[in-house]
């Protein structure tokens, strides 16, 4: 599937402005972008229910929008976001709908394969038990599987899906997805709009990001998953880091920074600063860490918050270096944070010493105290008695 230059409009509206993108076999790619980026009415579009103002979308080589419905039908199947139905059909009969663009009027039953492949379908979402029990009597999780397998009924090379995992929890979203990820690595093609980053990230081969109705990024998950993407795209602030386990982008949702414009260095070791990072950025201040061992958890820490990090090379002594880097960011610093557990780690002590203030807070203490402890030592700081260290 290869879509080139969209320009769709609706109601005198523009909706989506000079869009492009390629599927080829075998790849899941994601749509990914906020609230009214253009997601559905991209994959409507390709689809050919609407027709662009501009711009082609062409399956194997073939206009999707100038086919007729049966044959767009035979090239495109699509899983709508809503799973509610009015009818009480067996799940049998919905997934056999699936099979309608094969089926000729003149011939209705010259479909050969066509039961067969119904009930492969249905044993591969795991809905036999369900078979021949009313759709409307199914959970929500067990009719988007339902939708699923009409769609792998249908036997198209392409599958548009809109927000396949919406108000699914945990178990459907995974499920669902595994079952996507599953038609693809068969060598099928599949576009979903996915809101959940850290899931897109997993299960997609690329992520397109659509804002303001344009592609603002297209590329691997590991590529298009920035702070800087996130921050540009969806005006979200937003730390981004490595799953442990999946090794895919992570996703940590920060709120806004405030009117705080301090600069705040936080001293640490191993991982005694992991826990105060987060907080004081959320608040808004220029925060600055260090020395951190190169690749400790402070520091993956730092780097996933964009905190820049003075580092020294692991299984040795802190070099003269790093201390002296450090010790600049503690003397611009208007207050510099000491976890309470790294208070005598290295040469913690003495840099502490030469901050206008200075904080210590246990590693483990909670956000509020954390923004209220330094809040009070910048406080200080700016008074004209102001000197010396503090403690919380």
């Amino acid at each position: 599937m290869r879509a080139n230059g969209l320009d769709v409009s609706l109601g005198g509206v523009g909706i989506l402005d000079d869009v492009s993108l390629a599927v080829e076999s075998g790849e899941l790619v994601g749509l990914v972008g906020p609230n009214g980026a253009g997601k559905t009415t991209l994959l409507r579009t390709l689809a050919g229910y609407l027709t662009p103002d501009s711009g082609t979308v062409r399956v194997d080589g073939d206009d999707i929008h100038a086919l007729g419905s049966k044959a767009a039908s035979r090239r495109v199947a699509v899983v709508p976001q809503s799973s509610a139905f009015s009818f009480d059909f067996p799940v049998r009969d919905v997934v056999a709908m699936g099979r309608h663009p094969h089926r000729s009027r003149v011939r209705p039953g010259d479909d050969a394969d066509g039961a067969a492949r119904v009930e492969r379908a249905i044993e591969r979402c795991e809905l036999a038990e369900f078979a021949d029990r009313p759709v409307t009597a199914l959970s929500g999780g067990e009719r988007r599987r339902v939708l699923l397998a009409r769609a792998l009924a249908q036997d198209t090379p392409v599958t548009l899906l809109d927000e396949p995992t919406a108000g699914l929890d945990v178990n459907h979203q995974i499920r669902t997805l595994d079952l996507v990820r599953g038609l693809v690595d068969d060598g099928r093609r599949a576009v979903a709009a996915i809101h959940d980053l850290p899931l897109a990230a997993r299960y997609c081969d690329r992520l397109v990001v659509l804002s303001d109705g344009r592609v603002h990024a297209d590329g691997p998950p590991e590529k298009v998953v920035t702070s800087d993407t996130l921050r540009d795209a969806f005006d979200a602030s937003a730390a981004v880091g490595t799953d442990p386990v999946t090794g895919t982008p992570a996703v940590t949702a920060l709120t806004h920074p405030g009117d705080a414009d301090a600069h705040v260095h936080v001293l640490g070791s191993g991982d005694a600063a992991v826990g105060l990072l987060e907080p004081l950025v959320e608040a808004g201040y220029r925060v600055t860490v260090g020395p951190v061992v190169d690749g400790s958890m402070d520091h993956e820490a730092a780097r996933r918050l964009d905190c820049p990090a003075v580092t020294t090379p692991p299984f040795g002594g802190v070099e003269d270096d790093a201390v002296e880097a450090a010790a600049a960011r503690c003397r611009d610093a208007e207050t510099v944070v000491v976890p309470t557990s790294a208070e005598d780690a290295g040469a913690n002590g003495r840099l502490a010493s030469l901050a206008a203030a200075c904080v210590t807070v246990p590693a483990d203490a909670s956000p509020t105290r954390i923004r209220t402890a330094v809040a009070d030592a910048i406080g200080d700081t700016a008074a004209p008695a102001a000197s010396g260290t503090k403690s919380e």
